[in-house]
């Protein structure tokens, strides 16, 4: 039975452009056309527009189009596979969430301000500890959202205990605020202006940035429910 772009859109809460930006994207089977040229949708396409749109908000559109084109091939486990990285990566940002959470419990005292070398970190001590990627960092430093010392004679960078709290709190804010389309400018006017020894507005970020993962979650365990029963109907599981 064919289905009406119109009905299928109202249905889902989106646009008609916006379910043949899906198909033109490969994100669901062929669709056949009228004598007259109408798209003539069925409900297997209504079942692959739902599951885009109950991914959509726990994972990235190139991804669900990755994984949907698995499903189109009968390749169910490795659309799991796809969709379980993306939840792991996320895991991860929320052991990063408790670093930063236990970092500001420990920053009850002032930041450092010692000249000690026996202090100082390697950029490889400093990525293990916050869990952050070492080019992460270095990338952060070139755009001057953090900034550090160097090594007079060999020009390393000379990193101490307290850029551990600042990269983690750095993190924390570009994750969460990303997400309400501040820019990179803005972050950085947000992060020069922060006052690193206010555990009070250190905990208000850290906070923010584990609502922003608990929803995330939330989203991602509602596309996943519709991706398996998709595939469930399609015979696939």
């Amino acid at each position: 039975m064919a289905i009406r772009p119109i009905d299928i859109a109202r249905k889902l809460n989106i646009s008609t452009s916006s379910l043949r930006h899906y198909e033109e994207w490969g994100m669901i089977p062929k669709v056949e056309r009228s004598a007259s040229g109408y798209r003539i949708y069925t409900d297997e396409h209504v079942a692959y527009f739902e599951c885009i749109r109950a991914m959509a908000d726990g994972f990235g559109i190139w991804l669900i189009a990755e994984v949907l084109r698995k499903v189109m091939a009968k390749d169910a486990d490795s659309a799991f596979w796809l969709v379980n990285e993306a939840q792991s990566s996320l895991h991860n940002e929320k052991l990063i969430s408790e670093k930063t959470m236990q970092s500001i419990k420990e920053a009850r005292a002032p930041l450092l301000n010692s000249n000690d070398k026996r202090d100082y970190l390697t950029i490889n001590e400093i990525s293990k500890e916050t869990g952050i990627p070492i080019s992460t960092i270095r990338h952060w430093e070139k755009v001057r959202l953090i900034t550090m010392p160097r090594n007079e004679e060999n020009r390393y960078r000379l990193f101490n205990k307290n850029h551990i709290r600042q990269i983690l709190v750095i993190h924390a804010l570009k994750t969460s605020l990303y997400s309400y389309t501040y820019s990179l400018d803005g972050i950085k006017e947000i992060i020069q202006e922060l006052d690193y020894n206010d555990t009070e507005k250190l905990s208000k970020i850290a906070n923010d940035f584990q609502k922003h993962l608990d929803q995330i979650n939330r989203h991602q365990i509602r596309g996943v429910y519709q991706l398996y029963s998709l595939c469930k109907n399609l015979g696939l599981v």
